[in-house]
């Protein structure tokens, strides 16, 4: 003990301070770097001595040591970029990367991220940024079990994180499926397809695909065309035409009733369904039917007829025999389905139940007028007085389950001008519970116009650009419109932070004390959300590194001043013999 035991004690504060400046000198130093999550050391008092006192056992201490050095996991300023890579955490969590080809991952808050030549998004390492594939659309995933949906998010992800990698920078085309067309048809409208004894089908009977225009403008009183596509992306015209039914019969039997005719067609040389050849009149028709609309103008109801069985092996079978054309199946949605088969794809000529082997290629497509059927069948509900005697037996009534096909849709005595039955039945067959939509087609005394239309289907595009929101989702927008999500970002936190191994270059490893990552999807489980377009800057506060300096300064110079007393001492107790 004695005097040379001081000397140790003021040994042992200037090396921790000498340590600590170290620690402050590197927090400086890492002002400026990406994510960057500054130290300090906590210094604690060296095991003490004990000696003898007069009232007993004294401690006298013996210096200072390094108790620890943790980190700083404060959130850092979030500076704007120009690039939609540039990724920061506004809260907890980390970035899970990984070497290519190696089990093994860091954990980082820099997102400054770049897509390299293969298309994955990598740190400027080339460690691989970490995320979940996400489902697009339908998926056999989501029946096997390996689809997860956050309930936050509402983010379905497949699998386990992966290499977030574009390997397609292409969206493929998607073929129509749905075809919404809400169109006001003016009551006032000239019915210009007219039939003495077929009002219902007179548009119908006009159709000659065989002609070089099927339709003029003299056959309908309004039409709307949209663009559709097959699966392979080609663009095809769709056309609806539509013509007011406005016998003088028909409107006494309706009872304040109006009705419409309408065909959706599309150019016969489109229509590659195998039983339309080139001399069939009908080519080119997708579904024809009937739009009832009330005295107000309303569309209350509605019939299809479509193709839904053929016999090519009969020659007598004749697509151009309305008594051919069945109602149309409905979709789940509650839609009318049509079929075009515009690639002459086999077994893709006719709607049906997918489950048939004539229908197992078939892409049909829905059609919405702005009224669905909230069954699955037709039964039209509808009750036709006879004219001829009113107080008679009506013409129809529910209990004949609707008419068998488009033949059997009421035609008219041209003798007395009245409703009579066609075939076994005679009535407009309609959905067995009609929904109208909140915009629907309508039957008002204003001109023709086309209020709304859309399709779902698109061709090929092309990646244009990618964005990341505040859930970590990669999205690409693509030149089809086409806005696909793509990965989602995978974001890990740990039960204590501060037993994290840095590995320089911004990565952290995990450690025993640190306890194993908790992974999960930005904003969910207590991460963070996540700043495209953003990094995250040093959290180093110069003023604070600054001020710990001039302590550290002062600590180390009166530790040395300790050493350079105790060493006057020593030479006083030397010059005691002389």
């Amino acid at each position: 003990m004695g005097l040379s035991a001081s000397m140790y004690s003021a040994t042992s504060g200037l090396k921790v301070h000498g340590e600590d400046m170290t620690v402050i000198g590197n927090n400086i130093s890492n002002v400026s770097t990406i994510g960057y999550k500054a130290s300090r050391m906590y210094f604690e008092d060296a095991l003490s001595q004990q000696v003898t006192t007069a009232s007993g056992v004294g401690q006298v201490g013996r210096g200072v040591s390094v108790g620890t050095v943790m980190g700083d996991f404060s959130q850092g300023s979030l500076e704007t970029t120009t690039e939609s890579t540039d990724l920061a955490i506004g809260g907890n969590g980390f970035f899970v990367v990984s070497p290519a080809g190696q089990e093994l991952s860091y954990y980082t808050r820099a997102g400054n991220f770049r897509f390299d030549e293969d298309g994955y998004l990598v740190d400027p390492h080339g460690y691989r940024l970490q995320g979940w594939e996400v489902q697009q659309g339908a998926s056999s995933a989501a029946a096997s079990g390996t689809t997860t949906v956050e309930e936050n998010t509402g983010i379905k992800i497949v699998g386990v994180p992966q290499d977030v990698k574009l390997e397609n920078f292409q969206s493929p085309p998607q073929a129509t499926s749905r075809v919404d067309l809400i169109v006001n048809v003016d009551s006032n409208s000239e019915d210009k397809s007219v039939s003495d004894s077929a009002p219902f089908t007179a548009l119908f009977d006009g159709y000659k695909a065989t002609s070089a225009t099927p339709l003029s403008e003299e056959d309908y009183a309004y039409q709307s065309t949209i663009k559709v596509y097959d699966e392979n992306g080609s663009s095809h015209t769709l056309t609806v035409y539509m013509d007011p039914v406005k016998n003088d019969g028909v409107q006494d039997a309706a009872g304040g009733k109006k009705y419409w005719e309408y065909i959706v067609a599309v150019p016969p040389n489109d229509d590659n369904r195998v039983f339309m050849d080139e001399t069939r009149e009908t080519r080119g028709i997708l579904m024809a039917g009937t739009l009832t609309f009330n005295a107000a103008g309303e569309l209350e109801n509605m019939s299809a007829f479509t193709i839904q069985d053929y016999d090519l092996t009969d020659p007598t079978w004749n697509p151009d025999d309305m008594a051919n054309w069945v109602p149309a199946d409905f979709a789940e949605s509650g839609y009318p389905m049509c079929t075009a088969n515009f690639l002459g794809t086999s077994d893709g000529s006719i709607t049906g139940d997918i489950t048939e082997s004539r229908a197992k290629n078939t892409k049909p497509i829905e059609i919405n007028f702005g009224i669905r059927n909230k069954t699955s069948y037709w039964d039209p509900g509808l009750v036709i007085d006879n004219p001829d005697n009113p107080t008679g037996p009506p013409l129809f009534t529910p209990e004949t389950n609707g008419q068998s096909n488009l033949g059997a849709l009421p035609q008219l005595d041209p003798a007395t001008g009245g409703l009579v039955s066609a075939g076994s039945l005679g009535t407009i067959n309609g959905m067995d519970a009609t929904e109208p939509s909140a915009l629907s087609t309508t039957n008002y005394s204003t001109g023709s116009t086309t209020i709304f239309q859309a399709q779902d289907g698109y061709t090929a595009g092309f990646l244009q650009n990618i964005s990341v929101d505040r859930d970590g989702v990669i999205t690409g927008r693509y030149s089809n419109g086409q806005v696909l999500e793509l990965f989602a970002v995978t974001l890990a936190t740990f039960n204590n932070n501060y037993a994290l191994y840095r590995e320089g270059g911004n990565l952290f490893s995990e450690t025993r004390s640190s306890g194993p990552p908790i992974t999960g999807l930005a904003n969910t489980g207590g991460k963070g959300s996540i700043a495209s377009n953003s990094l995250e800057q040093s959290n180093v506060d110069l003023a604070t590194e600054f001020v710990k300096m001039i302590t550290t300064e002062k600590g180390f110079q009166a530790n040395s001043k300790t050493i350079t007393t105790v060493d006057g001492m020593l030479t006083t107790l030397i010059q005691l013999k002389r």
